[in-house]
This record gives C-alpha cells, structure tokens and sequence, in this order.
C-alpha cells in the first residue's frame, strides 16, 4: 500500500461524520458495529503502515547524518594533506608536497561527494516528516473516532434495552388491567364474587331452617299448654 494511498483513507476515516452515518442506516447498531470493525482494522493496518514509514524515514535520517559526518571528516583529511604539503614544499621536497596536494584532492572529492549525497537526500526527508507528521496526526483522529464510535454504541444499545424495559413493563401493565372485563383479575374477581354469594345464601337459608325449628317448638309449647289447661278444666268439673 502506497503511503498516499494510507494517507488519503486515514484522512476519510478520520473526517467521517458518525451522526450523518446514524441517519442513513437501517439499522444503526449493526452499522456501528460494522465501522468499529472496519475502524480496528484499518487502525492496526495504518499503524503498521506508518511504523514501516517511520523506519524508513529514520534509515534516511542515518543514512544523511553519515553523509554529513563523512563530508566533515573528508573535509579534514583534505586540510590535513594540504597543510603537510605546505610543510614539505617550505622544506624543499616537492615530489612529496605534490603527493599530498593529490591527496587533498582525492579527500576534497570525497567530500564533495559525500556533502551532494547529504543534500539530494534532504528534500525527501523533508517530505517523508511530512508525510510521518500527517500519518500519526490522523492515526491518532482515527483512535479518537474509533472511541467516539464505541461509545456511540454504548450508549444507543444502553438506550435500546430501556426503551425494550419500558415496552416490555407497559405490556405488563396493560395485560392486567383490572377494569377489562375479560382479564384474568376481572375474572377470577366475578368467581370470587359468585362464591360468597353462595355463602351468602347458604347462611340465609341454615338462618330460615332454625328460625322454622324454634317456631315449631314455639308451637308444641301452646300446644302443651292448651292440653295442660284442659286437663285442669276437666279435673275442677269432676
């Protein structure tokens, strides 16, 4: 994967409007759930992606540094060899002073050499950094957007089970309504009713029966009595 092409998804990815997304989604826990995959995956393939740049960029580093370093020492070697030049020339050995003289050429070429390499290497590090700043700036908007997605989620499943609750206790209240007839409470209501007027009506009629009982010995009683009077009537005429 091109790091244009890493670059320009982290940019979307990061950019990406959770709310719009809600709007237009069936179903938008399923959706979430969908982008929290999609946002892990492509977090771990970025990270991945940027650390190879980083290291690339961190060669390209090392490998300029070198350069410059190199460019510094040649750059000595070269002074060296022209001032020991000098030194044999003043001294009259001019095979030896010219020996050097080619020496300091050979170390100035050398640093020559290495300073080129050290500049033509600076605008791509430059871009590189460039391009490393702008891929760990939007890895880290996407790791924010990821925690936004997860809490998005959170919270409308958190939502969806208390609105399922209150559906769900509505349901129940409504199935025991006691003012419809035909519940179960309405019923068992109307049975309960019916046996205590059974009772009711059972007290009344044992209450009939002994009433009955004692108008009956009421009875026998005046009947006694008559035959008692009687009997003493008839005792005073004899």
């Amino acid at each position: 994967m091109s790091k244009q092409t890493i670059l320009g998804r982290v940019t979307q990815l990061a950019k990406a409007n959770i709310n719009a997304l809600l709007d237009q989604a069936e179903d938008p826990q399923k959706m979430l759930d969908q982008l929290i995959r999609d946002y892990t995956s492509n977090i771990s393939e970025a990270e991945q992606a940027v650390a190879t740049t980083i290291g690339n960029l961190r060669l390209l580093e090392a490998d300029h540094k070198e350069d410059v370093e190199a460019a510094s020492e040649w750059g000595g070697k070269a002074f060296a060899a022209s001032r020991r030049a000098d030194e044999l020339r003043a001294s009259g050995s001019a095979a030896d002073a010219d020996r050097f003289d080619n020496l300091a050429k050979v170390a100035l070429g050398r640093q020559l050499q290495s300073e080129k390499e050290a500049k033509t290497a600076e605008p791509t590090i430059a871009a590189q950094t460039e391009v490393v700043e702008k891929l760990k700036s939007g890895l880290d908007a996407m790791k924010n957007k990821l925690t936004e997605l997860t809490a998005k989620r959170d919270e409308l499943v958190a939502r969806a089970k208390t609105a399922q609750a209150q559906n769900t206790m509505l349901d129940a209240v409504k199935s025991i309504d006691v003012m419809d007839p035909t519940s179960d409470i309405a019923r068992f209501e109307d049975k309960v009713r019916r046996e205590e007027a059974r009772a009711s009506g059972r007290q009344e009629l044992a209450a009939s029966s002994l009433d009955a009982q004692f108008e009956a010995l009421d009875d026998l009683d005046r009947s006694s009595e008559i035959e008692a009077r009687l009997a003493a009537l008839k005792s005073r005429a004899g």
